[in-house]
């Protein structure tokens, strides 16, 4: 048998499909199992152990083009669709297979053996003049699952979290950085970029946190992509300690791997909802994440030992990137989560764990997160 799975999303939707790959691996051992995915994102599946195929394009229309007649060659038995958008509905649509399932666009469904709807991802609905947002009602990894009862037949869930494999040279090399830079010093990593400006914590709330920790004898990591480099720039600007040569920046330094390799030495990672978020969850790390416009029960970070911190504003979960309020209500729902409650779970957290995540034990079966409403 051989069976294809399709996401070409980004980051941390590539990391909410590995629990499915694990239970589709359980269910099939012998099945030749193959994801197709973003290459820029190579690094987060290339050495998933339950693959036997990665099949890595860019997302350009010429490639699409180029994609369907290699898939359509390699007769696939059973092709999972788990991204309800139109290059992965196209190639799932036209790829051949004996049995093509999942979320599709309404123009490709006519493909599809069987199509579900993906009850994690917002609605907008039109009522009149106004669009009514409504907010996804389960998580992500849990809608997979559905797809895979639903229309695989697949009656057992076998499910291990998230899930990342690294080389153990990038390993070796990741800690060989972290020595050279921090000793034995405990570290918190810090992401403070998001995709989405909604989802980003104020930069000044991020320094407070990052000189207190300092002041306390930790060391701080700021993580995060070439993106992030003018904001991370302006958080440190914020800081009293911002010459401590307990901080370091490797903001746009690192390659998926290495972020991965870099965040199994630390013992905390202070994170917006972002891609690097779900890698913190697959390393194991303890987290403390605040969400601003992104909608909690889709896409919280799947370990119960994490915890995510939100405030009650009425327009939160909005799903808009640009906040359209002024004034001082311009973002409430970030600026309204206080620097003392998040030091109060960092602390919560610290205290907990306390040690580099790849000494923590792995709990299996615990992914709902604390979360904790701000009053």
């Amino acid at each position: 048998m051989k069976i294809l799975v399709i996401n070409l999303m980004h980051l941390g939707d590539l990391m909410l499909v590995t629990p499915t790959l694990c239970t589709l691996r359980k269910n099939f051992p012998t099945a030749h199992l193959a994801l197709l995915a973003d290459k820029k994102l190579a690094d987060l599946v290339q050495y998933n152990k339950h693959l036997d195929e990665c099949i890595l394009i860019d997302k350009t229309i010429s490639a699409l083009f180029k994609t369907i007649p290699q898939l359509r060659a390699k007769n696939f038995d059973l092709v999972i669709n788990l991204h309800r958008n139109e290059r992965a509905s196209a190639l799932a649509a036209f790829s051949g297979g004996k049995k093509i399932v999942g979320y599709s666009k309404p123009g490709f469904a006519k493909f599809f053996d069987k199509v579900l709807p993906n009850p994690s991802i917002a609605r907008h609905v039109k009522r009149g003049f106004k669009t009514e947002y409504f907010p996804g009602t389960q998580h992500q990894v849990h809608s997979h699952f559905d797809v895979l009862r639903q229309a695989c037949g697949i009656e057992k869930i076998f499910d291990n979290g998230l899930e990342m494999w690294i080389p153990d040279d990038v390993e070796r090399e990741a800690e060989k950085i972290f020595v050279d830079n921090f000793g034995d010093t405990k570290v918190v990593a810090f992401n403070i970029g998001a995709s989405w400006q909604t989802k980003r914590w104020l930069d000044s709330y991020f320094a407070q946190c990052a000189d207190n920790l300092i002041e306390r004898g930790y060391g701080i990591a700021f993580l995060g992509g070439t993106m992030d480099r003018e904001i991370v720039m302006s958080c440190v600007e914020k800081m009293r300690h911002k010459k401590s040569a307990r901080l370091k920046i490797f903001t746009g330094k690192f390659s998926l791997a290495m972020l991965a390799g870099f965040i199994d030495n630390c013992v905390l990672f202070l994170t917006t909802d972002s891609g690097p978020m779900h890698i913190g969850v697959a390393r194991n790390i303890p987290i403390v994440t605040m969400f601003g416009a992104s909608p909690v029960p889709g896409f919280y970070p799947y370990d119960a030992k994490d915890i995510l911190i939100k405030s009650p504003e009425p327009c939160h979960p909005c799903g808009k990137h640009i906040c359209p309020r002024e004034g001082d209500d311009n973002l409430a729902c970030m600026k309204k989560i206080p620097v003392a409650v998040v030091m109060k779970y960092v602390d919560e957290l610290l205290t907990a764990y306390g040690q580099p995540a790849k000494k923590i034990p792995r709990i299996h079966g615990a992914y709902q997160c604390r979360v904790v409403d701000v009053s």
